[in-house]
């Protein structure tokens, strides 16, 4: 018994001579001897030179916050100093990473379970060097060994803290060039102070860079959801500050902003806090929010605020879609969830200004499948027409400058050459509702209302459908667009109903006392790259119906016709005639509109538009023929002709002798089947319920083969 209590103590006893000796000898362990074979090891596992060029030191101690036995254990501290690791042989410099000194601890108990467990990896000034050529290659792709079997150890990495330092990235593949550099605040700075000021400044920079009526309404726009940052300012705070300057896809770029000291990779409820401004040519992005889960790239919520002089420019900045538009500013809230296999990102609550618009909504953004899209819904309260110009290249050559468009409009066109972003259609898919409760078109022409769902797939463009309220009727219409082929090809189809006359010039005292509406349909097939090209190759056919209304010289001043204008001019002067019917149909063939009917039956004459306009030249040529009704006092002139181009007309009297006054009808019964098809768009009128007198003219028309005078009496009560 005695024996085996010695050999048992001798045991123990040997056990603690063994622990002290192992503590002494890691202790005071040179453990620089280990660097050859650490470099050797970790070049192997990275595929390219690494070394530890400074000491390498271990320093131990107890972590109490562990709990149990792993709070009793003395835990390393690693300390490697003078740290680096080589570029690929193609790149511009030698280095990828410098760092003066990395930190970490690690779990001597966690080995045993083949787990490299680190809470925390501390950067000590790190260096990096970011390059990608033109072929793709990147020098953050490290060639890391390949294995078919899992390995047996596992890494296990809680946080990363940052130290000042500076980064270069030299992407040639996005064309961007940066030089980065992080440095320290004297003092830290709490996360919702950062948000408030934040606010303030990017709605004041919306001002500057959108213009007065954008960046007014962004600012007035409020600040409502900065409670919902009082749960993150208790956790988090700026430490660090970090300035960028450069070029992104060829024009200058710079950035400004703040981050935390550590990045929480493992603890889902420590936020890790961003803050940002960036200028990249004339776009202007600002954003302020945390990251939490990073491994995962699970959760970001940000504020975030755009600004520009067009939303198109924010294409090759975030990769998305968008219409060239008048000067902008927004802001909103952006969420995302970021997965390796597809990512979500939404833009909450968003509210801002487009030219003298507004905007509010909710947009989602997903990647994954064949093609990014972009979804959601869109509101405006009040749409300046005008800004909807720059969507067809309507806008002036100034404002086409001012958004970086390079294409001016040619001073004698007046259809916009500006070419469609049809390569942008195929890069994402789109599926969005806008909707504008109020249109004004300048202070005399109020479009009520508009409505349209747009959808994007593999390069096809639909506005299915389009609808306008307009002057107490409607315009529907579908607009097919594909995008995808070259030259582009798609169809128009455009109803107007009941479109009121004394609606649709409300600043025109004449034609208040008219009971009359227009009617119309369009049904074309196009073909081209820009508004110009399309209607240059359209193939179709185009009517349109005007009953009981007037028209004079002022009237068509005011819509702007300035061909009308003169004929008005030099067939009645400067009297506002009464229209007792307006019939065209034109037949649309390769671009050039030709007139199988198109006739103005007035209380004094009938007059008779005849010839073509052909969209692909801007070319005007027109006959002008009126035929006076019974004895009048008043007296027509000679038929006109109307040619030259759309921007600079000619209308000049024809050559031959004047016209048979009183001649009374002409015949027109080349004109009998056109006339057919037009009564299918008489429409009785809302505000009496009885027909109107345009039935009257074409029925005459087309039974009798001649335009019979209509007056108020023919065309019986209304």
């Amino acid at each position: 018994m005695k024996r085996s209590r010695k050999v048992l103590s001798w045991i123990v006893g040997a056990l603690l001579v063994l622990v002290v000796v192992m503590v002494v000898v890691i202790a005071t362990f040179d453990w620089n001897r280990l660097k050859p074979y650490l470099n050797e090891k970790v070049s192997q596992a990275i595929g390219r030179p690494f070394a530890i060029h400074g000491d390498l030191s271990v320093a131990w101690q107890r972590e109490p916050a562990e709990g149990g036995l792993a709070a009793l254990v003395p835990w390393p501290e690693f300390t490697a100093r003078d740290i680096q690791i080589a570029n690929p042989s193609w790149a511009n410099q030698p280095q990828f990473a410098h760092l003066d000194g990395l930190r970490f601890r690690l779990s001597p108990l966690g080995l045993l379970a083949h787990r490299i467990s680190i809470p925390s990896l501390q950067l000590v000034q790190p260096s990096i060097d970011l390059e990608r050529n033109k072929q793709g290659q990147a020098t953050w792709d490290f060639s890391l060994p390949q294995s078919s079997a899992p390995s047996a150890w596992a890494l296990d990495l809680g946080a990363i803290g940052f130290d000042r330092g500076q980064i270069t990235l030299d992407d040639a593949a996005g064309r961007i060039k940066l030089q980065l550099s992080v440095e320290p605040l004297q003092q830290a700075i709490p996360y919702d102070q950062i948000v408030m000021q934040e606010s303030a400044d990017a709605r004041a920079q919306a001002g500057k860079t959108a213009g007065t009526a954008a960046g007014k309404a962004v600012a007035n726009a409020g600040n409502n959801d900065t409670d919902s940052e009082s749960h993150v300012a208790s956790k988090t705070s700026y430490q660090f500050a970090w300035k960028a300057d450069g070029t992104y896809q060829g024009v200058p770029a710079s950035g400004s902003g703040r981050i935390g000291a550590v990045l929480a990779l493992q603890q889902n409820s420590q936020p890790f806090p961003l803050q940002a401004r960036l200028h990249i040519g004339d776009s202007h992005i600002a954003l302020v929010g945390t990251l939490t889960d990073p491994t995962h790239l699970a959760a970001l919520d940000l504020k975030l605020w755009f600004a520009g002089s067009s939303m198109a420019k924010l294409y090759p900045i975030i990769g998305v879609t968008l219409p060239d538009t008048p000067p902008y500013a927004t802001e909103g809230r952006l969420k995302a969830e970021l997965h390796r296999n597809g990512s979500h990102f939404s833009y909450q609550h968003f509210r801002g200004r487009v030219g003298g618009s507004d905007l509010a909504g909710d947009l989602d953004y997903t990647t994954g499948g064949a093609r990014p899209k972009l979804s959601g819904t869109v509101k405006s309260q009040l749409l300046q027409f005008a800004d909807l110009a720059p969507l067809i290249g309507a806008d002036s050559n100034t404002e086409k400058q001012q958004r970086g468009d390079a294409t001016a409009q040619p001073a004698d066109k007046v259809l916009p050459v500006e070419p469609f972003r049809t390569d942008r259609w195929q890069a994402m898919d789109a599926d969005v509702q806008f909707s504008a409760a109020r249109i004004v078109h300048g202070p005399s022409l109020p479009i009520e209302s508009l409505s349209t769902h747009l959808i994007m797939s593999n390069g096809q463009l639909q506005l299915d459908p389009l609808n306008f309220g307009l002057a107490g009727g409607s315009i529907s219409s579908h607009i097919r667009l594909d995008g995808s082929r070259s030259p582009m090809q798609g169809t128009l189809k455009l109803n107007a109903r009941h479109l009121k006359l004394k609606q649709l010039f409300p600043e025109f005292a004449p034609m208040q006392t008219s009971f009359g509406e227009i009617n119309g349909d369009a049904d074309l097939g196009v073909r081209g790259n820009s508004v110009a090209a399309l209607l240059a190759h359209a193939n179709g056919e185009l009517k349109l119906l005007m009953n009981d209304g007037a028209i004079s010289k002022t009237l068509l001043e005011t819509a702007g016709l300035n061909v009308g204008n003169i004929i008005i001019g030099k067939l009645f002067g400067d009297k506002t005639v009464k229209i007792n019917c307006a019939a065209s149909d034109l037949v649309v063939t390769d671009g050039l509109f030709d007139a199988r009917l198109f006739v103005f039956d007035t209380e004094d004459a009938t007059i008779n538009v005849s010839g073509t306009a052909n969209m692909a030249s801007e070319q005007l040529n027109l006959d002008v023929t009126p035929h006076t009704k019974g004895f009048r006092i008043f007296s027509l002139r000679s038929p006109l002709y109307v040619k030259g181009t759309f921007k600079n007309p000619d209308v000049g009297v024809q050559k031959g002798p004047l016209l048979i006054r009183g001649a009374g009808a002409v015949a027109l019964g080349v004109f009998a089947a056109p006339a057919a098809v037009l009564l299918a768009l008489v429409a009785p009128s809302h505000d009496t319920g009885n027909d109107n007198t345009c039935r009257i003219v074409l029925q005459q028309l087309h039974s009798s083969g001649r335009m019979m005078p209509s007056n108020k009496a023919a065309a019986g009560s209304r």
